[in-house]
C-alpha cells in the first residue's frame, strides 16, 4: 500500500506492530504531502482492521549531506 506511493523509500513496522514508520525521499515528497501520507494509512487501518489500542504512523522526510575530507 505505502510502497506504491511515489517517493516512499522504506517502511518499518516496529514495537510489535504498534508503530509504522515511513521513510520518504525529501526531493520527491513535499511537507504538505507527508501530512496526507500519514493520514491515509491511519484511516485505512482504522476502517479495515480490528486491534486493541492505537497504531502510530510516523512519516520521516529528511535531507542529508555528507562530505569527507581526506
Amino acid at each position: 500500500m505505502l510502497l506504491s506511493h511515489p517517493g516512499v523509500v522504506k517502511t518499518f513496522a516496529i514495537q510489535t506492530g504498534r508503530e509504522l514508520r515511513v521513510v520518504v525521499g525529501a526531493d520527491k515528497v513535499s511537507d504538505d504531502e507527508i501530512t496526507q501520507l500519514s493520514f491515509d494509512p491511519s484511516k485505512k487501518i482504522q476502517d479495515e482492521m480490528i486491534y486493541p489500542g492505537q497504531i502510530k504512523i510516523t512519516v520521516i522526510r529528511e535531507m542529508r549531506a555528507v562530505a569527507f575530507a581526506k
